[in-house]
């Protein structure tokens, strides 16, 4: 097969270069990005980004979710295209590479096709789907979850800021609001290229991440109440100490998380302690506590023995405790032909690499429910993502765009 030729590579200076370039839009305090979704930075990225794909002769589509899409034609026209993409909206405090990697990696495997003349059966679709992050409005993968039915376009729309601006006035106002119907396009297949914002692909040492599955996740919040009374004048058996309940709970939410090791995990990353005064014994505490696991009976499991266990230890210590689920989706298995063709990829290219189970959620998540789907993964520094000291190296770019653009191409099928 024609992808088995290993020259076929991406130019790997033209994609630092732009995302370099694509870096000056919605600059950070600190060396990243802060190019939130609907704002004017986000605008102003989507137009560099449009610039770049009609330069490369790409047509451009956008849904009624501001959803980017930019083809390039095949030779059968009734064949479905093979989409690719990820993400431009970044975190507050965000970093240079999360979601962008894969837009421009997407972007420039289409260049690359151009330079060396490849044709495909297949369309290929660039896409940079709106609000992956969910950071300004909640939640996070908004438009890739409407594309695949998981919510409502009006209640999207509905969704608000801090300050009470609504998504769909936010959108219209930027000018990105589309009239295509979201969802109506038809997938071949769907590929995602985006760092791993984790440690473990740098120290194995291996270049490649070949994700296989996605971790579901379970976010319960768990309000504990006891009673406020002096720290000092409160004998120790008359307390009914709220703060001292949540630190035996989050001990058993560590418990759980490791008794399901290696792939589980378990925390409590936001906590509310009332009234917060130094001499004040809390008498009431708000924690969430978010479990993941790629298996569904896993996060299940942790979730039945949290609230038995949680239960237990408020009823021991005289307190009261209530439960709410408050977000949570299912793990996600990749489509197996997909993710071969990943693997396929990374083996003829020589790339070091190793199977993977994404620890955070992306668009390829929920495009999973409609269409054949897998991603690829390189490595970033310590593990650091969604923070402004982002980092990858070139290379790792190159490693993972060269095994996107073969993945591609045998799904979108090279005509001679």
């Amino acid at each position: 097969m024609a992808t088995s030729s290993d020259n076929m590579k991406i130019n790997a200076d033209r994609l630092w270069d732009s995302l370099m370039e694509m870096a000056k839009v919605g600059p950070g305090v600190a060396g990243g990005n802060n190019r939130q979704t609907l704002t004017d930075a986000d605008a102003e990225g989507r137009r560099l980004f449009q610039k770049w794909c009609e330069d490369a002769g790409m047509t451009m589509g956008v849904d009624q979710m501001g959803t980017m899409f930019f083809r390039r034609e095949g030779t059968d026209p009734d064949a479905l295209p093979v989409y690719v993409g990820s993400h431009l909206d970044t975190q507050p405090t965000g970093g240079k590479f999360d979601g962008v990697l894969g837009v421009l990696g997407a972007l420039e495997l289409v260049r690359s096709m151009n330079d060396l003349g490849i044709k495909t059966k297949h369309p290929i679709v660039v896409t940079n789907w709106t609000n992956e992050e969910g950071t300004r409005f909640a939640p996070a993968m908004l438009a890739s979850g409407v594309f695949a039915g998981m919510h409502t376009q009006d209640w999207a729309y509905g969704r608000e800021d801090a300050e009470g601006l609504k998504f769909g006035d936010e959108l219209a106002r930027i000018g990105w609001k589309g009239d295509e119907e979201v969802g109506a396009r038809k997938m071949h297949a769907f590929f995602e290229l985006h760092i791993e914002q984790g440690p473990i692909l740098e120290a194995e040492g291996k270049e490649i991440g070949v994700v296989t599955h996605g971790q579901g996740l379970s976010w319960t919040q768990v309000t504990v109440t006891g009673k406020d009374a002096h720290t000092g004048s409160t004998p120790m058996p008359m307390r009914k100490n709220a703060g001292l309940g949540m630190a035996r709970m989050l001990e058993l939410v560590d418990e759980i998380a490791w008794s399901h090791k290696p792939h589980a995990v378990g925390a409590a990353g936001h906590i509310d302690v009332y009234p917060n005064s130094r001499n004040v014994i809390p008498g009431r505490v708000v924690f969430t506590v978010d479990f993941r696991s790629p298996q569904l009976e896993v996060i299940e499991d942790m979730e039945n023995r949290f609230r038995e266990g949680a239960q237990k230890i408020a009823d021991d210590m005289g307190l009261g405790v209530e439960f709410e689920k408050v977000g949570g989706f299912d793990p996600v298995e990749f489509d197996e032909s997909c993710v071969n063709a990943v693997r396929n990829a990374a083996e003829r290219l020589g790339y070091s690499h190793m199977d993977l189970i994404s620890g955070a959620g992306h668009d390829a998540c929920w495009i999973n429910r409609v269409a054949p789907t897998a991603m690829v993964m390189c490595p970033c520094v310590d593990g650091l993502s969604h923070n402004e000291a982002e980092e990858i190296s070139k290379e790792w770019a190159e490693a993972g765009t060269n095994v996107l653009l073969h993945a591609v191409l045998e799904k979108a099928e090279i005509v001679e």
